[in-house]
C-alpha cells in the first residue's frame, strides 16, 4: 500500500515517475507516467508498462544492488520521442515495499536541437567549401598555367567574382538569421503600411518579371490597415517571397498578391491581415511543405544555387514572421499554384 504522502509527492513531479519493489513490480506511478505509459495494475511487472530492454536492464541493475543506473530509449508511436531514464536505489525500510525510484525525462527537443545544430554546421561548411575550393583552384591556375593567357584570365576572374558574391550572400543571410533569432522574443515596435511597402518592393522586382514575360497583380482591400512591425524586416520578408514567386514561376505566368483582413490569425487568435503571394510554378509535394523553412533545405539544390539562392531565405522569413507574432502558411495545388501566406497582427 502506497503511503498518501508518497503518492502526493509523486504526483507533484512534472516528469513521469514510477516506484517498483524488489521483484520489479510496480508499487506506484504518478499521473505523467500513467498518461505516457498507460494505467497499471498494482503488483504488475514493470515490463507491462515499460517495454524497452535498456530501461528494464537499468532497473534490474539497481534492484541487484547498484546505487543508481541510467538508460536512454526511444518511443516510436504515436510520435517519435526520446527519453532518459534515471533509476535510484531506495532504502529497504520503506513500508510500501518500494526498492527503486524510476524517473523519465523527455529529451526529444534537446536531441532535436543538437541534431539541428550539427546539421547547420555541416551545411555551412559544405556551402562554403565549394566556392572556396573553386577560388583556390582558379587562383593557382592564374598564378601558373594561365599567367600569360588573357582570355583564360577574363573567364576565370568572372567565375571567381560569382563564387565570391555567392559566399558574400551566404554570410549576409547567416548574419540576418542570427540577428533575427537573437531578438525574436521581443515584439517589434512601430507600425507599417503594407500597401506602401509592397508597392516599393514591386518596383524592384518588376524588371525580373518583365524579363520572364510575367505580370504581377496586387489586390488591396479598401483602406488597408497598418500592422505592428519593423519596416526593414517586413521588406526582407516580402521581397524574398515575391522575388521567389517570380524566380520559380513559369515564364509568361502571373504572380498574384492579395491582402485581406482577418478577424482571427491561425494559432494566434488576434485580428490582423493576410498577405498571400501566389505563383504558377512547379507543384510542391505535400511532404516537402513543412521542410521549406528549414535552413539550407532546397527542393532542387542545383537549380536553387544556379539562381543565386543560399537555402536560408525562407528560414529568415519564418523567424521574422515569428518575431512579428504572425504566422506563415504554405500551400501548393495544381490548379491554384503555390501560395505563401503571411498573417500579421494589427
Amino acid at each position: 500500500m502506497v503511503e498518501e504522502n508518497t503518492s502526493a509527492l509523486l504526483d507533484a513531479l512534472i516528469d513521469p515517475a514510477i516506484l517498483v519493489d524488489s521483484e520489479r513490480q510496480v508499487v506506484a506511478a504518478n499521473k505523467p507516467a500513467r498518461a505516457l505509459l498507460g494505467e497499471f495494475q498494482p503488483g504488475s511487472d514493470l515490463s507491462m508498462m515499460l517495454r524497452h530492454p535498456a530501461a528494464l536492464h537499468a532497473v534490474d541493475a539497481v534492484l541487484a544492488g547498484a546505487p543508481c543506473s541510467d538508460a536512454t530509449f526511444t518511443q516510436a508511436a504515436p510520435v517519435h520521442l526520446v527519453f532518459e531514464l534515471h533509476v535510484a536505489n531506495l532504502p529497504s525500510r520503506n513500508s510500501d515495499g518500494a526498492r527503486a525510484f524510476c524517473l523519465l525525462r523527455d529529451v526529444t527537443a534537446a536531441r532535436e536541437a543538437e541534431r539541428i545544430r550539427a546539421d547547420f554546421v555541416a551545411n555551412v561548411s559544405h556551402e562554403l567549401r565549394s566556392p572556396l575550393s573553386s577560388l583556390i583552384g582558379f587562383i593557382e591556375t592564374l598564378q601558373g598555367p594561365a599567367r600569360e593567357d588573357a582570355e583564360a584570365q577574363a573567364r576565370f576572374l568572372g567565375i571567381m567574382d560569382g563564387e565570391a558574391k555567392r559566399m558574400a550572400r551566404l554570410v549576409n543571410d547567416l548574419l540576418s538569421l542570427s540577428r533575427v533569432e537573437a531578438g525574436e522574443h521581443i515584439p517589434p515596435p512601430g507600425a507599417v503600411d503594407p500597401s506602401k511597402l509592397l508597392a516599393e518592393i514591386l518596383k524592384s522586382v518588376s524588371a525580373r518579371a518583365d524579363d520572364k514575360g510575367m505580370t504581377i497583380d496586387l489586390e488591396l482591400p479598401p483602406d488597408p490597415p497598418q500592422v505592428a512591425g519593423d519596416a526593414d524586416e517586413l521588406t526582407e520578408v516580402f521581397h524574398n517571397l515575391i522575388d521567389n514567386a517570380v524566380k520559380y514561376g513559369r515564364t509568361g505566368s502571373q504572380v498574384k498578391i492579395k491582402v485581406t483582413r482577418h478577424t482571427r490569425i491561425p494559432d494566434v487568435g488576434d485580428p490582423g491581415i493576410a498577405i498571400a503571394i501566389t505563383n504558377q510554378g512547379e507543384v510542391i509535394e505535400p511532404e516537402q511543405l513543412p521542410r521549406l523553412t528549414e535552413r539550407f533545405y532546397r527542393i532542387d539544390k542545383g537549380r536553387s544555387r544556379d539562381m543565386g539562392g543560399t537555402g536560408l531565405g525562407l528560414a529568415i522569413v519564418k523567424h521574422i514572421v515569428n518575431h512579428h507574432r504572425g504566422r506563415l502558411i504554405i500551400d501548393s495545388d495544381v490548379e491554384q499554384g503555390n501560395t505563401f501566406t503571411v498573417f500579421l497582427p494589427f
